[in-house]
């Protein structure tokens, strides 16, 4: 792997506002001293076996990733140990303090501790050998006939990579446990990418390059009840926003090691989706598709469709792609998805997770048990699943007429860095924690707390400690 010795990648695509403003905002040394007993409260007491989970009670007794963990158990996919990494390098990258740094590569070498044999990650890393979650790692002290199923779906794999590269700059490459991790890391998923440019959900060996390449089109056939593969994860998949997620591994990848090979594997990605863009009357996109490109069921809810959420991930991604690598060819589906999509909206202003093929008719599941069937209801909908989502066509438009013109995003104001730094600071308790009270709400990870009990959360931990780091950059 081509190591670059010069200019500095940074760790965000954000620009922060000059210093200027500092008045508005907590000073310099009032923001890092926050910042290092929110670090350190989080490193030493939240951390097992310097990985995090999604959630923990405040007596630190119960912890929770996708379901409740063991002490020996810690998160891959967000908001988990990843995400808490990045929030650590970002503090680093402010403020310049090894402190920082030191805590993100703990995390990164818990992430080094979990990777498989078949080179990335799955959802979560187990530290006892014979614990439910122990796996096949890379390192052979995890299960050596535990699953070695390297995963794409939602982030695990990818925000290991993203995190992993910027804690192997952080160290000039020095770092050799961390170096080779991502070698590995970023030559698995090249090995992952099939002919036509798309990628599996995940994978314990090499992918099938046989298949044709072919442009994606409606089945033929009684979608309802026919082709129902069960090994649909070997297969195309959009799933989970993975468009946007994986393009950004190839995008960092190439900035940070310029090796050419993962900037002609963002453009086969980018082509792929080209080609995944179903005809007229409905040009976006599925979830899943098989090797005839046509879209496929997935999991038992999760029926043949158009997909509202995985077509704004592609639209949000081709022109990514198209950023980063000039290819106008990518922007040429956006004008007709858009137009299709903006008439599909939900009378509420939302996209459906799922338009019928052909009719366009928003498509929902309806559950007795454990069988699901499917329905044009939407008044009994299971609530494990995000049947209708948040529509970002106003912004993907807005988005496609400055990228057209060449005109570059606007920075976040002076004052927006300055607030969430404020308020990052005013709810931090003397002991370096930022509490979350539960509303009862469901969480991530089908995670949910009663009512008034006070919890940990590692998004709310990055988050305000990313805000402050914003902040101290701010006021260099």
């Amino acid at each position: 792997m081509h190591r670059l010795a010069a200019t500095p990648l940074l760790l965000f695509a954000l620009v922060y506002p000059t210093a200027a403003a500092a008045q508005d905002g907590p000073s310099k040394a009032v923001t890092l001293a926050a910042m290092k007993r929110a670090a350190t409260f989080y490193r030493e007491d939240v951390a097992r076996h310097g990985g995090y989970v999604y959630f923990a009670t405040i007596d630190l007794k119960r912890r929770f990733g996708e379901g409740e963990a063991t002490p020996d158990q810690i998160w891959v996919q967000p908001p988990g140990t990843p995400t808490v990494g990045m929030a650590y390098l970002a503090a680093y990258e402010a403020t310049g303090d090894e402190f920082f740094l030191d805590a993100a590569t703990e995390t990164a070498e818990a992430l080094v501790y979990g990777q498989l044999v078949s080179g990335c990650w799955q959802n979560s890393v187990d530290f006892d050998p014979r614990g439910k979650r122990a796996l096949r790692y890379r390192n052979g002290k995890g299960n050596p006939k535990g699953r070695n199923f390297s995963s794409l779906d939602d982030d695990q794999s990818q925000s290991a990579i993203r995190f992993l590269m910027r804690v192997d700059r952080a160290h000039r490459f020095e770092h050799e446990a961390v170096h080779e991790s991502v070698e590995v890391a970023l030559a698995a998923l090249l090995r992952a990418q099939f002919r036509n440019g798309a990628f599996p959900q995940g994978w314990d060996g090499p992918v099938d390059q046989r298949q044709p390449v072919l442009q994606a089109s409606f089945p033929e056939y009684d979608w309802r009840t026919e082709n129902r593969v069960k090994n649909y994860w070997d297969m195309y998949t959009l799933n989970d926003d993975l468009a946007g997620s994986v393009s950004r591994v190839l995008i960092e990848a190439h900035a940070t090691y310029e090796d050419p090979r993962y900037r002609q594997a963002l453009e086969r990605f980018g082509d792929f989706l080209l080609l995944a863009q179903l005809p007229a009357p409905q040009p976006a996109w599925a979830q899943q598709y098989d090797y005839g490109m046509r879209p496929i069921w997935a999991r038992k809810f999760e029926p043949p469709a158009v997909s509202g959420s995985e077509s704004q991930d592609v639209l949000e991604t081709l022109m990514t792609i198209y950023e980063a690598t000039g290819g106008k060819r990518f922007l040429e589906p956006i004008p007709r998805a858009l137009e299709y999509l903006e008439k599909s909206e939900l009378p509420d202003g939302r996209m459906a997770r799922y338009y019928e093929l052909r009719t366009n008719r928003p498509l929902y599941m309806e559950r007795r048990g454990k069988v699901y069937s499917l329905t044009y209801d939407d008044s009994n909908l299971p609530d494990h699943y995000g049947w209708k989502r948040t529509s970002k066509l106003d912004r993907i438009a807005e988005r496609f007429e400055r990228v057209k013109s060449g005109e570059k995003p606007k920075p976040p104001s002076a004052k927006s860095v300055a607030r969430k730094a404020m308020a990052a600071l005013e709810s931090l308790d003397d002991r370096g924690r930022w509490v979350t009270v539960s509303k009862g709400e469901k969480l991530i990870g089908d995670n949910r707390f009663p009512e008034g009990d006070q919890y940990l959360s590692s998004e709310v931990f990055s988050e305000n400690l990313e805000a402050l780091a914003a902040w101290y950059a701010a006021t260099k």
